[in-house]
């Protein structure tokens, strides 16, 4: 079965690092959907080096690993990477104009980040997902969360959003064409929920809220530069080089999707872009129903991930001290437990009585107070936000969903 790849991005391109590595897919199509450069020999220099994870060669071999990429064709617009015969498609950007069938691509990574509403028709001239199963795919996997722009209409049946490990069982191979992969974000903080919500459960969870640091992404600016017509976050056109910069994310969405208990508790999440060029990290902070007598203590909490993690691939439990170039490249690691920094705080909140509707006084009566023990628990998790966290699952994924297609 051959893989293609749509996007040559920071994904799209460590994808193809993972799968020449990996080797499961005799054959890659990458569409780039537009000339690049003077030809091959300037797509393989793209490939090769990386600023964030140095050289293909060393990534594949080591230090003593030499140049991987050869054969070079630039009339059949194809090279051989790692032993792995790849071929680039250079032609078209909408997905239903992609030439899939004709090249023998029966599943499809899209990576773009551009096309994410699972309910856009496939002939709309701005491109969809769903082209590219009008050009031939048979699934399609997303390297980014659904995102429905019309209000009101709900997930196609055809639709899943799956972390591996949390809910990948949830997949039909006969249901199911359009697979989203989450983000990196959604998948770091599904590992970090999870553990806590198989040992305490829904119930006992009050709220919840987190933080991530992310590090900067493709669509910031380097430099400072003028909104575009509408605009109404103008910290978006500010240098990532020189700042912090408060955003959002999507992440409590998706993890509704991941783990659909979160959708009973109240849960914020937001987002701070910090200037590193991959390396993240969450900051969880849960409020827990708790018991006075036996209350969670910070032991507790770092048992339940370190059990977790002893039979998980993807949950690492760290009693390190870690700093973000530490976690980066870490192969499969959806979150590291910096195990050193978690935190538990137990005391009894006064909860009056006569501010809850459902309950009734005779008037001039002091209503009485209710006291509940509650801890709130600090959890630090790092990521990988590229390569050694996300692109490593969406890499299991992808051969998750081929090994189903055989």
């Amino acid at each position: 079965m051959k893989l293609g790849i749509n996007g040559l991005g920071r994904i799209g391109k460590l994808s193809l690092w993972h799968h020449v590595s990996r080797q499961y897919f005799p054959e890659i199509v990458i569409n780039l959907g537009r000339d690049v450069g003077s030809g091959l020999q300037d797509i393989a220099a793209y490939i090769e080096k990386d600023s964030s994870f140095g050289r293909m060669s060393t990534y594949l071999h080591g230090h003593k690993g030499g140049r991987c990429i050869e054969n070079l064709n630039e009339e059949s617009g194809t090279m051989t990477i790692n032993g792995v015969p790849v071929k680039f498609l250079r032609t078209s950007r909408n997905p239903k104009d992609i030439s899939w069938k004709d090249q023998g691509v029966r599943l499809v990574a899209d990576t773009t980040g551009v096309f994410k509403d699972p309910t856009a028709d496939s002939g709309d001239a701005r491109g969809s997902i769903r082209g590219h199963l009008e050009a031939g795919a048979e699934k399609v996997l997303l390297s980014a969360p659904f995102k429905i722009k019309s209000k009101g209409i709900d997930m196609p049946d055809d639709s899943i959003t799956t972390v591996m490990g949390i809910n990948d069982d949830d997949y039909e191979h006969s249901k199911h064409k359009l697979i989203s992969a989450a983000s990196c974000t959604t998948t770091c903080l599904s590992y970090m929920i999870k553990p806590l919500m198989d040992r305490f459960g829904a119930d006992r969870m009050l709220s919840a809220s987190m933080v991530t640091v992310h590090a900067a992404t493709g669509s910031q600016q380097v430099l400072d530069r003028l909104p575009g017509k509408g605009a109404t976050d103008l910290r978006k056109n500010r240098s990532i080089l020189n700042n912090i910069i408060l955003t959002t994310t999507g992440a409590a969405k998706a993890l509704g999707l991941v783990i659909p208990e979160m959708k009973s508790i109240g849960f914020i999440a937001e987002s701070v872009r910090v200037p590193t060029s991959t390396g993240s990290l969450i900051v969880l902070v849960l409020n827990l129903q708790d018991d006075l007598e036996n209350p969670v203590k910070r032991d507790l909490v770092n048992s339940i991930y370190k059990e977790y993690a002893q039979n998980s691939p993807y949950l690492i439990y760290s009693e390190e001290q870690n700093v973000s170039s530490d976690i980066i490249g870490t192969p499969e690691a959806a979150a590291i437990i910096e195990s050193t920094e978690t935190h538990t705080r137990t005391a009894t909140i006064g909860v009056n009585l006569d501010k809850v509707k459902s309950c009734n006084f005779t008037p001039g009566e002091a209503p009485p107070v209710l006291e509940i023990p509650v801890t709130q628990a600090v959890i630090y998790g790092w990521y990988d936000n590229e390569l050694g966290s996300y692109t490593n699952m969406l890499g299991d994924l992808t051969v998750s969903v081929a090994e189903k297609m055989l």
